[in-house]
């Protein structure tokens, strides 16, 4: 049996923080909706006290919501938690995500504080947020670059308050996975009351490695990951949704697994990509338009007689309805052939000798083949 890895989507909160890509009420609602079919565990709608549009979307969002816990984002503030607590009023399910950066850099630059002044600050915040609702998320932020000892301190401290999830956010993509985990697991073994809170992993991607970091902190002890549709989010962006729930479904000897329904993966990448007016990279992992295409003639040959051979994933799994041949000058004569079939010619093997001779003349002047080039192609052959 599976040990049960909760996915927190925060697409609209800091997905949505991409510049020029804000969304408006309607389309954060298609989103929200999409999440909750998906099976998020819990959804952040947005950073109610940032503007009234933003408090007005976690409110709408809170009554739209069936299945997933709506959560709205506060800094360690008396006045954001009072408002995030009533935009969420309307939630079957609430959460209140309240923390401080925890970073030496953070606490002399950002706050001209103290550590001691910080946890006192974290633990005010988390008790005035357990006033409102019973599941409280303390981020600790820049946690990537907070010593495991200082984390462990302030850890324990808001658990005591009453945090029931901590956030241990690599804000600015700085850890090694190595390193990510070894913090997870230094928290694991060192926090007091541990057990009465869910530890999850916030990555940021500056460095590439906001995935891996997650995965790296799942295999150490955590039991949430915050990730964003296609990965969207400030700077690089942040851990991709997308791609912690198939790396946990293909790897199955790590016996994690999420509920997310993944054949919706591909629809509601694309509904972000569209509302967002925010490309997805083609050969993005998983939902990228290249992720299950071949352009190669040894990787075609190899697909068609057995998908397995380049292919682990099913692309039916996320939602792509079938792998794409795509035929270039690399293409063989086994991809010709296969495409030639599905638009109703069958060709012999002499047939096909002389048909991939043309097929090379046209391939080496176009960057692809399409279907509507080959019976071109065949006639020129004269079959």
């Amino acid at each position: 049996m599976s040990e049960y890895i909760e996915i927190f989507d925060t697409t609209l909160r800091d997905g949505e923080q991409v510049p020029g890509c804000k969304l408006d009420s309607q389309s954060k609602l298609e989103i929200a909706e999409q999440l909750d079919f998906l099976g998020v565990d819990v959804l952040e709608a947005g950073f109610p006290i940032s503007s009234p549009g933003d408090f007005e979307s976690v409110k709408s969002i809170s009554k739209l919501m069936k299945n997933a816990r709506v959560c709205g984002l506060t800094r360690a503030v008396k006045k954001d938690i009072d408002v995030a607590a009533e935009a969420l009023k309307p939630a079957k399910r609430s959460r209140i995500h309240t923390g401080i950066g925890t970073s030496d850099s953070h606490i002399k630059y950002k706050f001209n504080s103290t550590r001691d002044e910080v946890i006192e600050r974290a633990v005010a915040a988390v008790k005035h947020a357990k006033s409102y609702v019973e599941d409280v998320e303390f981020y600790a932020e820049d946690a990537g670059r907070t010593d495991n000892e200082f984390l462990a301190r302030v850890c324990e401290a808001v658990i005591k308050a009453g945090a029931t999830v901590l956030n241990i956010p690599d804000t600015t993509g700085y850890c090694l996975p190595e390193q990510y985990g070894a913090k997870i697991k230094y928290l694991k073994e060192n926090v007091t009351g541990i057990h009465k809170a869910i530890l999850s992993c916030h990555c940021h991607n500056d460095l590439g490695l906001a995935t891996a970091n997650s995965i790296a902190g799942v295999l150490n002890g955590a039991r949430q990951i915050e990730c964003t549709i296609n990965g969207i989010g400030e700077r690089a962006g942040n851990t991709s949704l997308e791609e912690v729930v198939m790396i946990l479904r293909q790897h199955k000897d790590l016996n994690l697994d999420t509920q997310i329904k993944s054949q919706q993966l591909f629809g509601i990448s694309q509904l972000v990509s569209d509302r967002m007016g925010m490309m997805v990279q083609p050969n993005k992992a998983i939902v990228g338009a290249n992720a299950f295409a071949h352009s190669s003639g040894i990787h075609q040959d190899g697909v068609i007689k057995k998908r397995e051979t380049y292919e682990i994933i099913d692309p039916a799994e996320v939602g792509v309805t079938e792998s794409a041949i795509v035929l270039t000058a690399r293409s063989g004569r086994a991809a010709l052939a296969y495409r030639a079939k599905k638009i109703g010619f069958e060709l012999d093997k002499k047939q096909l000798d002389r048909v991939y001779q043309e097929f090379l003349k046209i391939a080496d002047i176009q960057k692809e083949v399409s279907d509507s080039d080959l019976p071109k192609i065949i006639e020129a052959a004269n079959i």
